[in-house]
């Protein structure tokens, strides 16, 4: 009955077509964070409850400067173990000298009293006990801080005086104050290379724009664990702090010429935040203990970046005290309302006129050094290695200073275990555009050829491997040097890829029985297992909805004829992952193993209208490779939505000894397609031993008998058939529509 229910569902949506399209979704939660942390490891981080940890910070001098490179955010992962840690017991409750009470201690919050029952006149007389005063203490607080409180006994009596009876004594069972300990662990931390003391706004080095380095800190409405501070809710409100630590400024005074500059951007390639929303930054007063209001920003259309330069001339900060934090207004339901900073600088003798930043620097990583792709198997690339070197390896860098500056070759360097194992020149008149010099605020793009010269080394042997490659560009005038290099590895696993991992928008088709299809061109013939996907949560959750892996051959740049789509009686459905590169693998079904060859397309066919949300790397461009059909694959359209789908064919390659497979498929092995039908169906098999194909209706009657791998039922009634391989015991279910 269930699944005659889900073919009328399936029948029904199949004659409907609603609003279709393509589309991207704001994320609800963010994949690349570990968002699903235990609340125990949340609430040791706030200091709620015992065996937690104090810290106290070092205090900062100037100057202060972060261009989120690297990782300039304080760790809190204190061991009981570690050097100079100590601690202390803290009661919950005190006596009236500060004294902690003796344990077994049981108090009511409420008043409570003896009543004295007179039956024969139907009376009864309250006497309240007295209140007794102890001082309470908030375990969750630190310090923690014993307050005067009252209390009084935790039970009642009742005493019957109409004859002689014991008195009864009522306990209270859930009394509310009682006595407590928690152990409170300290430690001091001293590291002047971390500027700020929380983690709410997102380190990264994707989200941004045209940025003009590598690395930025983004706001929006997840927490530190990438999760949403109020989820399913429509509520908009202050979000992510970027706090840094206190800053010793007492030396300095308003005719130091101290200036705060920092660069910001609205949305990059995240959520637009809209008019009410906004990023804003303040200063700390030790004196009054107050933060106060010093420059805000509203939401707006995407821009680029924008440069920032504040003097501070208030002698209320020139203190040991000083510290400065952003903020972010907007939605707080997931990955909303986007800002994004960079080149945060706080120092002394500067002026109005200095707003240069002295920086050549790579923009965005170099992703790969394969052609087309950012991983393959291990044994596609080196049965292959000379073919398998990218001819267009793009670098993309700034001159974010006033004067120009000098070209010079830069380098990409493959190493492998630290060992260096090639080389290859980016040459300077490409890197320049062929420039005499790197121009002042110019950004530059640049698409280099590693198709001949050195390569990965393909003598290496293992089921998958990683190599790093570092890309360095030559300056001479810049002031900071981490931006010169970017660090990169190189993946090959059992997986061909596009993106970089990292999600940036929930991408789909909209609209009942829409198709999407990537279009992949692997290095060489073998066999498809599986399908990994990446789907991420947006506003509405879809992990409910269903879907088929589907596997088209190639038709003239578009998808053909399917060569695999999972029964209607088995249906997938978006699984949820968290953290970067955690793909969810669907295998085909009955560990079939398909032969690939040349060009195909990896996907799925939904049922609902609404779009499935797969990750989209918006930085990393390659939507020339996806297809969606949204009139039941009669004609597909390219992707206009620039990026990646993060959806990766699985192959079964050098995994054959791991997985325990052969290299021949079964001769159980059958694939029958398409299904449902609405004429033609094809059967694959690999026996010898399958000579006849038997055709059943649902009463059981053979209707059709043949040695021909295909069946037109085109002139069938629709309805179930059973489709049955002599020789064989296994029946399969047909659906002509």
């Amino acid at each position: 009955m269930k699944n005659l229910v889900l073919i009328g569902f399936v029948i029904f949506f199949f004659h409907q077509l609603f609003s279709q399209d393509e589309g991207i979704a704001n994320m609800a939660v963010n994949p690349q964070i570990n968002f699903n942390k235990k609340l125990s490891e949340i609430n040791i981080k706030s200091n709620t409850f015992d065996s937690t940890f104090i810290y106290t910070l070092d205090t900062l001098n100037l100057p202060i400067f972060d261009e989120f490179s690297t990782d300039k955010f304080q760790k809190y992962n204190a061991d009981f173990s570690d050097p100079g840690v100590t601690s202390i017991l803290v009661y919950h409750l005190h006596d009236s000298t500060n004294v902690p009470l003796l344990g077994g201690e049981i108090y009511s919050l409420q008043p409570t009293f003896k009543r004295t029952v007179d039956l024969a006149n139907s009376t009864f007389i309250d006497e309240y006990f007295s209140p007794i005063i102890v001082k309470l203490g908030d375990l969750s607080t630190y310090p923690v801080s014993h307050v005067d409180t009252y209390v009084y006994p935790p039970y009642y009596i009742f005493d019957t005086i109409d004859f002689v009876n014991d008195i009864d004594t009522s306990w209270i069972n859930d009394a509310e104050v009682f006595q407590d300990s928690a152990r409170q662990f300290f430690i001091s931390l001293n590291n002047p290379s971390k500027i700020w003391i929380e983690s709410e706004a997102y380190h990264n080095f994707s989200m941004a724009k045209n940025p003009w380095s590598l690395g930025v800190a983004s706001f929006d409405g997840l927490n530190e664990y990438g999760y949403p501070y109020a989820i399913g809710t429509t509520t908009s409100g202050y979000a992510d702090h970027l706090t840094s630590k206190v800053i010793d400024m007492s030396g300095l005074d308003p005719s130091d010429s101290v200036y705060f500059s920092f660069l910001y951007q609205p949305k990059g390639f995240g959520d637009q935040p809209e008019v009410g929303d906004s990023l804003i930054l303040e200063f700390y007063s030790k004196d009054i203990g107050e933060w106060n209001w010093i420059w805000s920003v509203s939401g707006s259309p995407l821009q680029s970046f924008r440069h920032e330069h504040i003097l501070l001339d208030n002698p209320q900060y020139f203190n040991d005290g000083f510290k400065f934090r952003f903020k972010n207004y907007g939605g707080l339901s997931g990955s909303l309302d986007h800002f994004h900073i960079d080149y945060v600088n706080l120092r002394q003798s500067s002026g109005y006129q200095d707003t240069v930043i002295r920086d050549f620097s790579f923009v965005y990583p170099v992703y790969s050094l394969l052609e087309d792709f950012t991983s393959v198997p291990w044994d596609h690339y080196k049965n292959n290695a000379a073919q398998s070197m990218s001819s267009k390896v793009k670098v993309v860098l700034r001159n974010s200073d006033n004067v120009p500056e000098n070209e010079q070759n830069g380098s990409v360097n493959i190493k492998y275990m630290g060992i260096t194992e090639g080389t290859f020149i980016l040459s300077e008149n490409l890197l320049n555009n062929g420039d005499l010099n790197y121009l002042p605020w110019t950004e530059y793009t640049s698409i280099h050829d590693f198709s001949s010269g050195d390569r990965f080394d393909e003598s290496k042997s293992g089921v998958s491997l990683e190599f790093d490659f570092v890309s360095e560009a030559s300056h001479q005038n810049s002031n900071f040097t981490l931006n010169d290099s970017t660090y990169s590895k190189q993946y090959f696993q059992n997986y061909y890829s596009y993106d970089d991992g990292t999600a940036e928008a929930a991408y789909g088709p909209t609209g009942n029985q829409a198709r999407l299809a990537v279009q992949y061109t692997a290095y060489e013939d073998d066999s498809l297992i599986g399908v990994m996907m990446h789907f991420v949560p947006t506003v509405d959750d879809v992990s409910d909805k269903l879907f088929l892996i589907t596997v088209w051959d190639d038709n003239g740049g578009e998808p053909g004829n399917i060569l695999y789509e999972d029964e209607l009686f088995f249906t997938r459905q978006p699984v949820y992952t968290e953290n970067r590169n955690i793909f969810h693998t669907y295998y085909l079904k009955d560990t079939l193993r398909l032969p690939i060859s040349g060009t195909f397309y990896v996907g799925w066919r939904q049922f609902d209208p609404e779009r499935l949300g797969v990750g989209l790397d918006m930085n990393i461009v390659n939507n020339d490779h996806t297809f969606y059909s949204v009139d039941f694959g009669q004609s597909w359209n390219v992707s206009n939505i620039e990026g990646s789908v993060m959806i990766r064919p699985v192959f079964s390659t050098s995994y054959n000894s791991v997985l325990g497979l052969s290299k021949k498929e079964s001769l159980d092995d059958v694939y029958i397609y398409p299904n449902p039908t609405t004429d033609i169906v094809n059967i694959k098999f690999n026996s010898d031993s399958f000579k006849k194909i038997e055709l059943y209706n649902l009463q059981g009657q053979l209707i059709l008998s043949t040695d021909e791998k295909t069946i037109d039922l085109s002139n069938s009634d629709p309805g179930i058939y059973f489709l049955r391989l002599y020789g064989s015991s296994k029946i399969y279910k047909i659906l002509k529509q």
